[in-house]
């Protein structure tokens, strides 16, 4: 009988690091691979048990209405566990579900690894503690990671960004373009709103209010929204619809839109190290609720919220976070970007900076070497 492993992926970026590794993993071993995630792990042949879809919330509020969604995924997980018994669980970032889910497999004999570490060094740095009661090993993702982490007594092991393999654009811009009906000679300005549908409604209405501010003084530009796969396009698109600007929405394009763009207005999260790694000058902004902000912000330990100025330890890129999210401080930005060829200039030298320091490619292939070690 082949060993079996429990897999785990809670949003659309974690889908996809959770599926190549997958696929790693199977291409050295003869394994069985089952747990949480979407289309791409179910397409690198995992038994999707639950979908990620019903879990994908950010924020106390947004928890707790789909906390039921919430106890019936973790409640399949361990229910397979139980029956299936897995050598491994393999848990792709996505804290307060897996954190949780570590502790419910422990007592049942189950080794827990983390897969994309927490980002615990930015906030609520008093739960590592708990990733060292109840993991194996840590595989961390960031330099500076692997300090933070072995400091509090987690076996840890750096094993670069993922991402580093998988960017890169698929078509040219003149291709792009010509698919999409664009003028390739006009500059492109790319909205990036988030992958969760609370994002998607607390940025894209803003972006899109920038978008139309920003059009009176460059009237020549072009706008493009690139969303998820799974996202509802008709909510989008009944959005841009009650805008005063005209926007292309492309799905599962994010590579090929972010590339041809002369700008993007990106919300924080996984998408500011793909434009990094792109090389593309980006605003990036994120609100969340009321409610969320005013519990969360005792706990943040960090001066900087997205992830391509936490890697660089400085500003690099500007942030508009909350109530300073707003779309004239957004098309204000966007319009500097545009038209100041320094900053344009600077700010790539410090992109190829941060590029640098993701690491090397190969980082899914140390990742499943490290698994492949634990098994044996």
């Amino acid at each position: 009988m082949p060993p079996t492993l429990l897999l785990s992926a809670g949003e659309a970026s974690g889908d996809m690091y959770a599926a190549r590794l997958a696929t790693e993993i199977k291409s050295r071993l003869d394994v069985e691979i089952f747990g949480m995630g979407g289309d791409q792990m179910r397409s690198a042949g995992v038994d999707v048990i639950t979908d990620y879809s019903e879990v994908s919330v950010l924020g106390i509020t947004e928890i707790l209405a789909h906390l039921p969604q919430l106890i019936r995924a973790m409640r399949k997980l361990v229910s397979a566990a139980r029956t299936r018994k897995p050598a491994l669980a393999i848990l792709t970032d996505f804290p307060g579900f897996h954190l949780r889910l570590a502790r419910k497999l422990k007592p049942l004999g189950i080794r827990n690894v983390y897969y994309v570490c927490p980002q615990f060094w930015a906030w609520r740095p008093w739960r590592v503690r708990v990733v060292r009661r109840r993991f194996a090993k840590a595989l961390c993702i960031f330099p500076f990671e692997e300090k933070f982490y072995a400091n509090a007594g987690v076996p840890t092991k750096f094993i670069g960004h993922p991402l580093v393999d998988a960017v890169h654009a698929t078509q040219s811009r003149a291709e792009f373009t010509q698919q999409h009906g664009l003028d390739p000679a006009r500059p492109i300005v790319t909205l990036l709103p988030g992958s969760r549908v609370g994002e998607i409604a607390r940025h894209l209405p803003t972006m899109l209010a920038a978008c139309a501010e920003l059009k009176k003084t460059h009237p020549e530009l072009s706008f493009l929204i690139a969303v998820v796969p799974g996202a509802d396009l008709s909510h989008i698109h009944r959005l841009v619809s009650v805008s005063n600007i005209c926007a292309t929405v492309v799905q599962d394009q994010t590579y090929n839109a972010l590339a041809c763009a002369d700008a993007a207005l990106i919300c924080s999260g996984t998408a500011t190290i793909e434009a990094a790694l792109l090389d593309v000058p980006m605003v990036v902004v994120y609100k969340v609720t009321p409610i969320t902000a005013a519990l969360a912000k005792p706990l943040v330990r960090t001066k900087f919220f997205s992830m391509v100025n936490l890697i660089a330890g400085r500003q690099v890129v500007t942030e508009l976070i909350q109530n300073n999210f707003t779309p004239h401080n957004a098309a204000r930005e966007l319009h500097s970007l545009l038209t100041n060829s320094d900053a344009r200039q600077s700010l790539r030298a410090d992109l190829a900076e941060v590029r640098e320091k993701l690491g090397p490619p190969g980082a899914v292939a140390r990742a499943a070497e490290e698994i492949v070690a634990l098994l044996r």
